[in-house]
């Protein structure tokens, strides 16, 4: 079985794509070898071919067994395009694969590859818990043929079940789990009590969302401190009756809020008549301040939602709820008090790791997804990856219109109403991406009141996510979707069982309409790819309002005066279908860079991470802590059992190490707010910031070994060693959670935006 003509002129054409670098023609070369392998190994039994497995070395042979096994287990047999995507990820590349084309096994036979080459263990990382099981499970036999083993993590499994697991050939597990026991990993006392081994190779499953738009999201691990009161939930009483316009202004672009000097003096007279702005009034203020933005800015069933009894962040690029998120800087704890809730306890961070510097561990990386062309300059300059795209199997024949665009939601939702009307009366399914849970709830609505049933699927039902994407392609199935739909779950023509496959092909395939435009392209092209999977017909169109947020916040300057426009509302003006494309330029810059500006700030607290991380791993597993005291405290040291000062001596000096570090982190924390304070001043804020945190870190390790011999010192060791003795309390709890970005920025994001408009003429 040769690869056909028409595969090798898509080849070309796909290697001529613009911001692609890798070249696809070494891996297509390997196609008809690969394909000369197929009737021997096809002759061999089980045991045969799991031993011819064992001693595949090559991309060739890799690529060859691994088709067998899946035919075996799965009666899939990979097409030659999956066998470029496993030889791109073999190669150290991010595979850019249409929907549909089948990632999964692409990831499996990559990953056994990996193994093979020596690169393992081999971690599969996935935005969620359901892919990671599910994705394991449904390849387990073709692992099994291929003689590895393969397990997973998810949220609830112990740290038993977790360690064995990691000690698999190849882990299934989500990119905050996997982080999240890097962490606490990097809290054991005992080596013993890690889960994790090496961190050899990641495949990062839609590589797009974990390594661009997770890359600055913080891991964090947390401890229970004592907390004596709660000024912000005192707050929240302090602003909830608060006026618009006359006790506070919101500015323009929505993202601050002010109190005028009117609600000013309403706050101060509720608080006994003090001044907010006094020296010894810094925490009330901060408190007042968090409150008034979680009152007027934070908007429920769009930001938010609350469910069981808690404040559930929504995770904007996807429109489902951001699992085990926080808002930082005391707003999560704001929210819940405007939303009568107890607080939930934040605790104080005893490490942190963000996405992108857990990913960076790795050896060796590597990635899928659908959209990755768009963001190859940023996994670049990031990660050093390359983009590899990949041709379908089979010619993309979903038709894309244009834009429709319209004056105001008022005539746009009147229009898509109709439209979606019209589409269900012939059966035809349609699937429709909303921007937030408020939108997809009244779509919903209006489609009702229009006599049309659907399917809503957004963040306060997405545990059902799987099902309901799962059969929005059946005949006459509307479902109203926040933008990301069911990432990894196919949408099947005729429904999951196919059943009505042939009437729904009739009818042109499925119908993805997306009801207004986001912030990133990218997203966009997630929902667009939808339809068309596997050469299945399909159409798409985006339903655009001139009074939506991304035209109003990044194109109001390029928006004529007057637009072009019918009697209904729809605009048919060249240079409004510019502005929105502009706008969303514009948004993706603005992401881009604050991105960068995170990044670079987050680059030299990952360089004194990783030192701390190596002085730890050398007082874990050696004696460098006895050593020490041997050295600097040695009347005391030769007194005391060999044993007993090797434990007492590692146990005191990681206690310090670790407390030591949990307070630099604080530190540099008030650092980080503080330094645009003195960017005011026309300082470099990043100089300013590394100016405050590198001798701040060199102190650390001389304190570090200061405590360490005090403590010694000062602990009777006479009867043996307890941590105990020494006072060395850990937390009683530790719990772990993702930083989610602040909605307005920190006080430094909001001057560069602020000092970026004045530069640009923008208001």
């Amino acid at each position: 079985m040769g690869v056909s003509q028409r595969l090798k002129s898509r080849f070309r054409k796909f290697l001529q794509r613009p911001g692609t670098t890798v070249d696809l023609a070494p891996f297509s070369k390997r196609l008809p070898a690969i394909d000369a392998r197929e009737e021997a190994l096809r002759e061999l039994d089980d045991e045969a071919l799991t031993a011819a497995a064992g001693e595949a070395s090559d991309y060739t042979e890799i690529c060859a067994v691994g088709r067998e096994a899946a035919w075996r287990a799965l009666e899939q047999r990979p097409y030659d395009v999956q066998l470029l995507g496993a030889m791109a990820l073999l190669s150290g590349k991010v595979a850019e694969m249409a929907t549909g084309e089948g990632k999964t096994l692409t990831a499996a036979v990559a990953a056994y590859g990996h193994v093979r080459l020596g690169h393992g263990p081999v971690h599969i990382l996935t935005v969620n818990d359901y892919l990671a099981r599910r994705d394991a499970e449904w390849m387990e036999p073709v692992f099994t043929l291929l003689g590895l083993t393969v397990g997973w993590v998810t949220e609830a499994s112990t740290p038993e079940e977790r360690r064995a697991a990691y000690l698999d050939d190849v882990t299934y597990v989500s990119v905050s789990e996997a982080g999240f026991d890097y962490l606490r990993d990097q809290l054991v006392t005992d080596v013993a009590d890690r889960v994790q081994r090496e961190l050899a190779t990641a495949i990062v499953d839609e590589a797009d969302s974990i390594l661009i738009d997770e890359a600055r999201v913080p891991m964090v691990l947390a401890g229970s401190i004592a907390t004596e009161s709660d000024p912000v939930h005192e707050a929240a009483d302090l602003v909830r009756d608060l006026r618009p316009g006359k006790d506070f202004e919101v500015a323009e672009d929505g993202r601050s809020v002010a109190f005028t000097e009117t609600g000013l003096k309403r706050i101060e007279e509720k608080l006994g008549d003090i001044d907010l702005y006094a020296d010894d009034q810094v925490e009330q203020l901060s408190a007042v301040n968090v409150a008034l933005h979680a009152q007027a800015l934070l908007r429920r069933d769009v930001d938010y939602i609350v469910r069981n009894g808690g404040v559930e962040l929504i995770d904007e690029m996807r429109g489902r709820v951001a699992q085990r998120r926080r808002w930082p800087d005391g707003l999560q704890a704001a929210v819940e008090a405007k939303e009568g809730l107890t607080a939930t306890a934040e605790g104080e961070v005893l490490d942190t790791i963000t996405v992108q510097a857990f990913i960076a561990l790795y050896r060796t990386v590597c990635g899928m997804t659908a959209t990755a062309v768009h963001v190859g300059e940023q996994l670049r300059e990031y990660f050093k990856l390359e983009v590899a795209v990949i041709p379908s199997n089979t010619e993309n024949i979903r038709e894309d219109d244009d834009d429709r665009i319209f004056s105001a939601h008022d005539t746009r939702d009147e229009a898509l109403v109709e439209e979606i009307k019209l589409a269900h009366e012939k059966g035809r399914p349609v699937l429709i991406g909303t921007l937030d849970v408020k939108a997809s709830e009244l779509l919903a609505k209006q489609l009702a009141s229009a006599g049309v049933p659907s399917n809503v699927l957004n963040a306060k039902n997405d545990a059902e996510e799987a099902t309901i994407i799962a059969e929005a392609g059946a005949l006459g199935a509307v479902t109203v979707s926040t933008q990301m739909a069911g990432r990894g779950v196919d949408i099947r023509l005729g429904g999951s069982d196919e059943a009505d496959r042939e009437a729904v092909v009739e009818l042109g395939g499925l119908y993805v309409i997306g009801a207004g435009r986001h912030d990133s392209r990218r997203v966009d092209d997630q929902l667009r790819g939808r339809a068309g999977r596997q050469g299945d017909p399909g159409r798409s169109v985006f339903f655009v309002s001139l009074e939506d947020e991304l035209v109003t916040r990044h194109a109001g300057d390029a928006l004529p005066a007057s637009p072009r426009m019918d009697m209904d509302g729809v605009v048919h003006d060249e240079q409004v279908e510019y502005a929105v494309e502009h706008a969303q330029r514009v948004a993706e810059g603005v992401n881009h860079e604050i991105h960068r500006n995170t990044w670079r700030y987050s680059v030299v607290i990952e360089q004194q991470r990783v030192a701390m991380a190596e002085r730890r791993e050398r007082l874990l597993t050696s004696e460098v802590a006895a050593i020490m005291l041997l050295e600097q405290s040695k009347e005391k040291a030769e007194e005391t059992d060999e044993d007993i000062l090797s434990d007492a001596a590692r146990a005191i000096a990681l206690f310090h190490l670790d407390r030591l570090w949990a307070e630099h982190l604080a530190e540099l924390n008030e650092v980080r707010e503080g330094v645009h304070l003195r960017a005011l001043g026309k300082l470099d804020p990043l100089d300013e910031f590394h100016r405050a945190a590198v001798p701040a870190f060199q102190k650390v390790f001389t304190e570090i070994e200061r405590r360490t011999i005090a403590t010694f010192e000062e602990t009777d060791l006479t009867d043996g060693w307890e941590p105990e003795r020494a006072e060395l309390v850990r937390p009683s709890a530790t719990w772990t959670y993702l930083v989610h970005d602040n909605p307005f920025g920190s006080e430094l994001d909001r001057l560069i935006a602020s000092v970026g408009r004045r530069l640009t003429g923008g208001n």
